[in-house]
Order: structure tokens, then sequence, then C-alpha cells
């Protein structure tokens, strides 16, 4: 198939086969893309209900958005802003790689299943699935996400490129995802699969009718650089595959919706599509319902991750430092400011990590509560080593803390944190309590790290350094509780060095709360004015605008709740360096990615891994997330600014729909930039302006490396590079470092030739020890002669051990409890029933390691799963007719025992009057106490019904006995005096089906020579109406 878009719709390239592509077209109903997102949105939606259902509330999305599912899916569980930046940017990051495929792997058969490669394939999809689950289970959510792009493009192309569709299969091979079944009935190397098509381009039926009736599974052959194809076999077909031109010519591709291939198009579409769901049901399974949604980026925004400084003048740092994390968790839980995760990293000399990794508050409480300040020695310390772990273990766009009273000892790896920082978007503020210039053990000053490079830092990803005494630092760390907050986004940020007098302006949108600006710098003035021409200066502690707090050199200005929207401005005046930053919380936002277009059989956008390139335009994908989904906002312009400068270039919006668009910058700014937005929010109808934060700026300079598999425990991995230039050739530096240091051989530089490229390569060595599932964040950089230009190349590969166990366990249902659950749902909760099962793994299998129920409410126990058949049982309430039970087994391979109990008994009991007794009631009410009367009838649930289990009578004072319920057939008698005249029975069985039974006797309305009326007996049966819905059976 062909690439597909950056985000949920994707660029319009201009192709043959028109808009409905199994390709990159926009507006398309069938693109690599649609398909994914489809099954994406369905997953995750299938998840939330199951989640919801689980804990007892209402899962109702108010729109098929992103912004709308996540709104559902967590907003009831917390009073506050739901962001969706998450989720979106894990889509766009799945998407992206699924795209790349087709760039990185253009020529390679088993990719795309083309050429008859379907060992290869299956390969390709069963170890990434193995690799996904393993990233999953490290809470290696980004390397899992990248490797599930790459696995679902190959896996949705097996049924554009082979003949599976064509043979008349409607639904997906299930053995492309089992390694434990063989792929069969393929068709070998000399069997003819194709006849000629005489046009030499696409026809129809040109399949040979042998192949079609033995149901042999072929696909077409692609080549790009050659037409050579084993005879009498079928092409894949198009302009770009040289064996199409070769007898048989035509071409068997579903890629596009041609006139030839309608249906068979379509039928691909929707195989693909449910392919793509049994494969993320698969991984769901493994990971359990929490993890998926933490791996698809459903979590609060929130994340705290403090780095720190751990040497022995730090105490007071680290108590100030324990008593923010413990406000922030005392003070946020139970809103949607509670963070969904915590990391701690401390750093000493010469050690530094573990990174520490908890979503349990409690665990975070008791990581920093054990931490202690020692050792250190001389003034530098790791604190960049330090840095590089959270960067590289805490998620995307994080806001990382660090705490620190010196230099940093590590100072080489400053260009490794820029370009993490520039890789992630994460920002990172330094709280310096020391002032950096105590001199080392050895008397010998460091001559190139200072506190101005943490300065660097804060400022490259839009965070702040903050100088402070350690006396004063809990007045600082305010910012900490601040930005510890959902739907944070920045409105605007500025850097002046040197600094001078200048005004700056910002819009505030309706949607903004908790509005702060930071303010970092010494010997500085400022005034804030609203849109009303109201203003406040800096020495105004409680003005009309808000409050202003000073620590250090950091002003924290606190905007009041009744805040003008609408344009206000900021007056600066100071000599000296400052930084200017707005925040606010506000569920509208956008995150962006720079792409470049790359050429092939399938041509598309791919992400720049480092910095774009230099003297050509700028590429950036934007999506744009609004209060009530993409169609509840207006974007205006999107521009790239300077943010030490004034420089403002504006971009060419193309817009994709559904909230992304493409922009195109012609001209770049010099130096360093950020990305700008205008918009109106169309809930309020008020302008609104957002900017990203990390600073990013163009290279001449270009290395690019791609990962094609699995690193494996105790063995060397080789991994080729390529460095291009537009300028000088010469030697080029080549450095490279991982944060699990690891062995590396890496050549120490290159030869590039003046506008050339050259390509190297280098070893990382996993040590044999290295857990399944560890990712290693890998960062390469290409220096130009005379350090004059550089960049860089961030990836990230996964240690999977080889896997051998791919069986899935196996459950067998051994019994369900005799029960009759009600047809009314309301009386559901009285009833009960129970399952049990047996699970094993098998002789040869590794065992089973977790068991739980993903459908139905109840309570599973079983027994201990060391054992080789474990037995469970599941009891559940009649409110919950459906139970599924998920096994998984050491290997990650995941076994279903799925079942539902249903409502059989739907016939009520049956009333029949028997006799009654020969009365006549006086005609005068006043006597009727004097006399009596009796009913006898016979009432039974029939053979095959449930049984009787309540015998009441709802009409007539009197007295009603019967024999045991239990019978089949149970006499009751009703005894009443002339004062009751009717009597109605109600037999509830045991499914709760009604019958009932009503007789009235007359009054003798003569006297009492007259003869006796003949009493008229009627007994209508009348039974309530149910209807039950019963889930489909899906194994």
């Amino acid at each position: 198939m062909m690439s597909p878009v950056l985000g949920m719709s994707f660029l319009a390239l201009v192709l043959s086969g028109g808009a409905w592509a199994f390709a990159p077209i926009g507006g398309g109903a069938s693109t690599h893309v649609s398909i994914t997102e489809k099954a994406v949105l369905q997953k995750v939606t299938e998840v939330c209900r199951a989640i919801a259902e689980s804990e007892g509330r209402d899962f109702t999305p108010t729109g098929n958005s992103a912004e709308e599912l996540v709104q559902a899916c967590l907003g009831p569980k917390a009073t506050g802003e739901v962001s969706a930046a998450k989720f979106k940017s894990a889509l766009n990051e799945i998407y992206i790689q699924n795209g790349q495929v087709d760039r990185d792997f253009v020529n390679s058969p088993a990719h795309h299943f083309n050429s008859e490669a379907f060992a290869l394939g299956r390969r390709l999809i069963t170890d990434g699935v193995a690799s996904i689950k393993a990233n999953i289970q490290k809470e290696n959510f980004l390397a899992a996400r990248e490797t599930l792009g790459r696995v679902l493009h190959t896996l949705q192309d097996f049924y554009s490129h082979s003949n599976w569709v064509d043979l008349g299969y409607t639904e997906p091979y299930a053995n492309l995802i089992r390694p434990d079944l063989p792929l069969e009935n393929l068709a070998d190397v000399k069997t003819p699969t194709c006849s000629d098509c005489a046009n030499g381009g696409f026809c129809s039926n040109s399949i040979l009718p042998n192949i079609l009736n033995e149901k042999k599974l072929t696909s077409g052959y692609m080549g790009i650089l050659s037409s050579a194809k084993p005879k009498g076999k079928c092409s894949h077909g198009g302009a770009a595959d040289l064996t199409s031109s070769k007898a048989p010519r035509g071409g068997i591709s579903k890629d596009e919706r041609r006139s030839d291939n309608v249906a068979l198009h379509t039928a691909a579409v929707t195989v693909a599509t449910t392919a793509t769901l049994q494969l993320l049901d698969d991984i769901r399974g493994a990971a359990g319902d929490n993890n998926y949604l933490r791996f698809m980026g459903v979590a609060r925004s929130s994340v705290v991750v403090f780095v720190i400084d751990t040497t022995g003048s730090m105490s007071d740092d680290i108590l100030e430092a324990k008593r923010v994390v413990y406000e922030i968790i005392d003070s946020k839980k139970g809103t949607q400011d509670e963070p969904s995760q915590y990391i701690l990293v401390p750093f000493n000399d010469p050690e530094f990590g573990p990174l520490i990794k908890t979503t349990n508050p409690d665990v975070m409480k008791a990581e920093i509560a054990n931490l202690t300040a020692n050792g250190g020695g001389d003034l530098p310390e790791m604190c960049l080593s330090g840095l590089q772990l959270a960067l590289t273990g805490a998620p995307a766009s994080s806001n990382i803390y660090v705490f620190t009273d010196a230099i940093a000892k590590d100072i080489e790896l400053k260009e490794t944190i820029v370009a993490l920082i520039r890789s992630t978007k994460s920002t990172v503020s330094f709280f310096m309590t020391g002032d950096g210039a105590r001199r080392s053990r050895r008397g010998v000053e460091s001559r190139a790290a200072t506190f101005e490079n943490y300065k660097d830092l804060a400022l490259a990803s839009g965070g702040q350094a903050i100088g402070v005494t350690k006396e004063n630092l809990p007045q600082a760390t305010d910012i900490i509780i601040d930005s510890s907050t959902s739907a944070l986004v920045t409105v605007l940020q500025r850097a002046r060095n040197p600094g001078r007098a200048e005004t700056f302006s910002f819009l505030l949108d309706e949607s903004l709360n908790n509005i702060t600006i930071y303010i970092t710098g010494k010997s500085l003035t400022f005034t804030l004015k609203n849109p009303a021409g109201v203003t406040q200066k800096q020495n105004e502690a409680n003005g009309k605008l808000g409050t202003v707090q000073t620590v250090g050199n950091l002003y924290r200005v606190r905007l009041a709740t009744d805040k003008h929207t609408g344009l206000w401005e900021i007056s600066m005046n100071s000599n000296q360096p400052y930084t200017l930053k707005v925040t606010g919380q506000s569920t509208i936002a956008f995150i962006y990615d720079f792409v470049e277009t790359f050429e092939g059989p399938h041509p598309g956008y791919a992400l720049i891994s480092g910095r774009p390139k230099a003297g050509m335009p700028a590429m950036l994908l934007v999506s744009v997330l609004g209060r009530k989904g993409p169609a509840s906002v207006k974007v205006a312009n999107v521009a790239l600014v300077t943010v030490s400068g004034s420089e403002v270039v504006g971009g060419a919006l193309e817009d994709m729909g559904n909230g992304d668009f493409l922009v195109t910058v012609t001209k770049v700014p010099a130096g360093e930039f950020v990305v700008l937005l205008n918009g109106t929010d169309v809930v309020s109808s008020t302008v609104f302006q957002r900017q990203s934060t990390t600073q990013m700026s163009v290279s001449k300079v270009t290395i690019k490396a791609v990962v094609d598999r699995s690193m494996e425990p105790g063995k060397p991995f080789t991994l080729p590079f390529t460095v291009m230039t537009d300028a000088t050739g010469g030697s080029y530096k080549i450095s490279a470092r991982n944060d699990r240091e690891f062995k590396m051989n890496v050549p120490g530089s290159i030869a590039v030739t003046t506008g050339g490229n050259s390509t190297g390569e280098m070893t990382i060595t996993v040590p044999a020890n290295t857990p399944s599932g560890t990712d290693v964040t890998l960062t390469i950089e290409a220096v130009a002669p005379g350090a004059s230009d550089s960049n860089y190349a961030v990836l990230r590969l996964s240690v999977v051990t080889k896997v051998t166990d791919f069986t899935p366990p196996q459950c067998e249902v051994v019994s369900v409890s005799a029960v009759d659950c009600p047809a009314d749902p309301a009386a559901c909760s009285s009833a009960f029933w129970q399952l049990s099962a047996n699970l094993t793994d098998g002789v040869n299998g590794t065992g089973i390691a977790s068991l739980t129920n993903r459908q139905g409410v109840g309570n599973l126990t079983h027994t201990d799963l060391k054992q080789m058949v474990v037995a469970a049982a599941f009891n559940a309430s009649c409110c919950s007719l459906t139970v599924e039970l998920v096994a998984v087994d050491k290997a990650m391979n995941v076994g279903t025992c799925l079942y539902t109990t249903k409502v059989t008994d739907f016939t009520p009991p049956q009333c029949e009057v028997v006799s009654v007794s020969a009365v006549d009631c006086p005609a005068d009410p006043a006597a009727c106490s004097s006399a009596f009367w009796q009913l006898s009838a016979n009432l039974t649930d029939g053979v095959n019904g449930t049984g009787i289990a309540s015998l009441t009578h709802l009409q007539g004072v009197g007295s009603l006995t019967h024999t045991d319920l239990k019978q089949t057939f149970v006499a009751a008698a009703f005894n009443a005096s002339c004062c009751t005249l009717t009597v109605e029975l109600e037999a509830v069985d045991k499914a709760r089906n009604v019958g009932t039974c009503r007789f009235s006797i007359g009054r003798n309305a003569g006297p009492p020579s007259l003869a006796l009326s003949i009493p008229l007996l009627v007994c209508l049966l009348v039974s309530a109406l149910f209807t039950t819905s019963l889930r489909d059976l899906l194994i």
C-alpha cells in the first residue's frame, strides 16, 4: 500500500487512482491511516467502555473526535480539564511510522508481502508484536507505538497485495499473527499464477482459474530496479513496477480503487480493518486494559519528573523537593491535575540513576523520602547524565525539574541533551541553589561548565533557569505546582540577551484558566496592561490584575480569575538578559512535527528526526485540538518565530481536514525559532494564541539511520547510518551515545564530499542479562569540519529476547451453574450464575503469567498459576451475562475464553381455576362479612420451565394457601368473605416471568328465595413482556 497520512487524515497527493486509494490520498476512505484510525479508535472506545462498565459508570462520548473520546474516557473520573494532546500525539506516532515503511523499506518484499514473501512477512509481524508486548510490559510505550505503526503497514498490505480476497475470503488470515499455525496452500515459485493482460495495465480476472479453484495463495511481484520475476507470476502492477511490463503483464494490487477492481478493493479494505482490530485486541489482552490505554496515550497529561542532586550539600533541596511532591500528590488527588506518572532520577558523582517510574503516588512518596544527601566531594556533578535518563524515560512533552547547586561534570553531554529536548519536546527547568563558582577537589575550576549551560538548556526547551538561595527555594517551587496540571498550554515565550526595553503583546481567550506569567532576570522592571487599559507594575504584590511574587531571579505573576479576554501587553525594561513566558490551562492546543517529502512507488511524507534542512522550505504537520473536537476551532495562521528576536515568518496553510494542516514556510528564520499558532475558538467566538516551547533551527548537514529489527541480549547489533551535506565536504566528526551505557563501536569520523553523502556503520553490544522489553535511546551526531554546523538523529531501539513459545494458553469451559436469569433486567441483581473453566499453557509452554476477566462484572478466583492446569471460577449476577477470561503466558501469548449465559425461560406460569364453592353473597354490603366463598386453582411452569418461585395474591382480602412450590403442579386455595368479591393470584417463576389468575364473584341481587346466579369463571393469564439484549458470541 502507499504510505499513510501523518495524522487522522493525510496530505493530498495527486496520484493515479483518484481519491479512493489504499494509499495516502487526502479525503480517501481507504488509506493506511484511515484503516488504522478506524481500528484504533474503535478499540480504544471498547476498552474505555469496558473500564467504565467495570467501575459502574456510564461511557457516553459526545462525538467521535479524539478530544471527545478522551473526555468521555477520563472526564467522569475526576474534575478538571481533560486534554487529548497525548492521545493525538500517540496516534500521529503510529501513523508516521506506518507511512515511513514506504520510504525506509521500499524495496523489501517482506515489508509489503510482495513477491510471495509470506514467511518473511509474517516473521516481521510476529517479531514486531513480540517487541510491542515486551515494551508495554516495561512501560516503554513510545518504542511500542513506533513498532506498531510499522507492523500494521505490513499486515494491511497483505490484503491489498495478495489474492486473499480474490479467493473469496471475507475474514482475516489469522495465521499471520499466529506463528504456531502453518502458512498453508502457498503457490510455489514454479507455479504460474496469472494470465497476460494485453493492455499492459490492470485487467479483471487475471489470476488463473486453477489458482482460484485450488485456493492457492500468491502475491504480486514488485520490481523497482529490475523487471525480473519467475515465469508465469503475477505482478504488483503500476507505473513504478518494472515487472508489470513483462509477461504475464498487468498487476493484482488493490491499492487503488479502479473500475476493474471496485469490489476487490472494498473487500481488501474491510478485511484489513478487521485484521487490524484483531491484532490490537491481541496486544490489549497481553497489556491489560489500563496499560493498553496508557500505550495509546489515553492518560492524564500531567507527569511529575524530578532530577535531584544528592551530594552532601543538597539536604535542604531534597527536603523541599519532598515537600513539593507530597503537596502535589495530596492536593491534586481525585482531579484531572493528579499526575498520571511519577519519575525520579537521583544523581551524584560519579553515580547517577536509577530512573524510578511509577503510577503509584505512595511509591513516589517512599522513593523521594529515601533520598539522602551524601558524597560528591568536588564541585561538578553528573547532572546531565541524570537529565539524559529523565528525557529518555519520561513521556514526550514532559515538564522536568532539576535541583542542583553544582555545575555539570559531564558537560560533554550538552549537545546530546539539546537533541533529546528537541526530539521529545520536553521542558526542562533548573533550580540552582549555588553559585557554581566553587573550585573542584583538585583546585582546578571547570573551564567548560557554568550555570550558563543550564540557562542555555532551559531556554532551548522553553523552561526556566531559576537562581535562588536554599532558604528561599520553597517560594520558587510554586512553578512546579503550577505546571503539574492538566491541559497546560503556552501562550507566549520570548527571551532577550542582552536585555532591552520592549513591549510584548499576547492574546488571552475565554477557554484559558489559571493564567501565569513567569519572568526571569535581574535588574528589570515591567508593566502589565489588560485590554481595558488597567495596568500593574512589578512592585505591586497585590494589584488590580493579579499577584506578583518575587524570589531570586524569578517573577511569578498569577492573573486574577476575572481576566479580560483580548489583547494584553507587557512592557519589559532591562539591560540584563531576561526571559518571559505566559502559560494557562486550556484544552485548545496544537501539536506539530517537521516533515519532509520522499519519492518512490508510493511517495509521501516522513518525520524529520533532527533539524530541518537548510536552504529549502520547512514543512510542518500541525494538528489542532479544540474543546469539542477539531470543528470547534478555526485556524487563522501558523508562523515560525524567533524567541530571541522579532522575526515572524508565516506559512502557507493546507487544510487536510479533521484538525490537521500542512504548513509550508518558504523562508525559515535565521537562528532558533518556535511555532506560533493563532485562531478562533468557535465555542466562545474569541481569538486564541498558542506557542510551542521547544526551539529549533535548520542545518545543511543531515544524518539518517533506519531501525529495521530488535536487538537481542548478548548479541552485537550493527546499525548503518548515512551523513549528507549541502555544504563543503571534509571529515565529519561522528559521536553517539545511548542512555543504557551499552558498549558501542562508533567511527570517530567519516569523509563526506561537497554536496554528497557517505555511509558508516556502528555496533552496539547488548549485555546478555538485559531484560526483554528494554528500550534504548540512541543519539547520533555529525559535526561539520571546524564545527561550523551539525545535526543529529535520535533513534529508539528495543531489546527483545528470542521467543520460542508461540502457542497461546488454552481455555475449556467445564461447567456453568444451572440458573435462569430473569428476563426483566430490573430484577437481574437478585439472581446469580457461575462459570468454571480449566486453563493450561501446555506441556511445552512457558506457563500462565496472568489470568483476568476482560468482560463481565463479577468475582474471578483461580488456583495457583504455577500449576499445569489452572482451575478458574467466575461468579456474577445476572446483570452481567457475558464473561471473557484472558490468560497471558510468560511469552505474552494471549488465550481467551468467552461465554454468554442466556435467559432461556420466557414462558410465564399457567393458572387454571378448578372450582369455586357455591355461595350466595348478600346483596347488602353491610352483611358481607357473614358469608364466605372459596376458589381452588392449579398452577404450573411447564415441563421445561424454571419452576414457580413465589405465589401471592395481588387483589382480595383473604387467606391463600398452596402446596409445595417445588412440585410440577401447585394447588392453591383462596378463602375470603363476601366483602372481597375479586381475587388475583400472581405466580412468578425463577426466570422472573409473571403469570396471573383473576376471578370475580357476583352478589345476589334479589331476596334469598331467588335462584343463585351462576358464577362467571374468568381466568385471565397475563404475562409481562421482556426484552433481553445478549451480546453476540465472538471468538
